[in-house]
């Protein structure tokens, strides 16, 4: 799945010209803390709620108010595995996407982009997920894929994010076409794996999908 595909047709961006209040109730009615500022259909950069708040007088424009973080965009083709990456490490709600010739395209909302990560584990049939957490140095998918497939499984398919409580670790997260993850975890703590959780679902139920929300909040994406 890429960028231009997670675009939200509902969050649209703001001008300069427009109003301090226009923000404020657009925020207010999106859920956001920020906001794009486009101009002339090029993308100038967030305006964020602290900043906003700054302002004595809501009623003049919002061309007065520093924006930030005009670098931080995808390009349409972007995969969205590149999305995740981008918000997680700064902090985003949404991620503005821009073409190739510099001109805005619309936003990717971050919730909606981690239901589409839940949908894409889900969609690839009954299975397992195991999250591995280890040093950088120790990463070998081909490895892990070797310890996988000696106990009848295959990976279908796997997301590698930072570990936000040690700097030095990643946490490997795998999506497996066995149910029954028993053998398969037994493998990894004999080979050393750290595992620091494991999911084991047949579908997606409303059950199945909490725990994944779960599981994407505990990533930190």
């Amino acid at each position: 799945m890429i960028a231009e595909e997670l675009i939200n047709q509902m969050i649209p961006p703001l001008k300069v010209s427009d109003s301090a209040e226009k923000a404020k109730k657009w925020m207010e009615e999106f859920r956001l803390t920020q906001l794009p500022v486009v101009e002339n259909n090029n993308f100038l950069g967030f305006l964020e709620e602290q900043a906003l708040y700054e302002k004595d007088d809501f009623s003049g424009p919002i061309s007065n108010i520093r924006l930030v973080n005009k670098e931080l965009v995808v390009k349409p083709s972007s995969h969205f595995y590149d999305v995740i990456k981008l918000a997680s490490k700064n902090k985003l709600q949404i991620v503005p996407v821009v073409s190739d010739d510099s001109k805005f395209v619309g936003v990717i909302s971050v919730n909606e982009t981690s239901f589409a990560m839940a949908q894409m584990f889900a969609t690839q049939g009954p299975g397992g997920i195991i999250v591995l957490s280890m040093q950088d140095k120790d990463y070998s998918l081909s490895q892990i894929s070797r310890l996988v497939e000696a106990n009848d499984a295959k990976i279908l398919s796997s997301f590698v994010s930072n570990d936000e409580l040690d700097p030095n670790k990643i946490k490997l997260t795998l999506k497996l076409n066995r149910t029954d993850l028993t053998r398969i975890i037994a493998t990894f703590e004999r080979y050393d794996y750290k595992i620091i959780a494991n999911f084991q679902e047949n579908e997606l139920t409303s059950h199945d999908k909490e725990r994944l929300d779960l599981l994407f909040k505990y990533l930190n994406i």
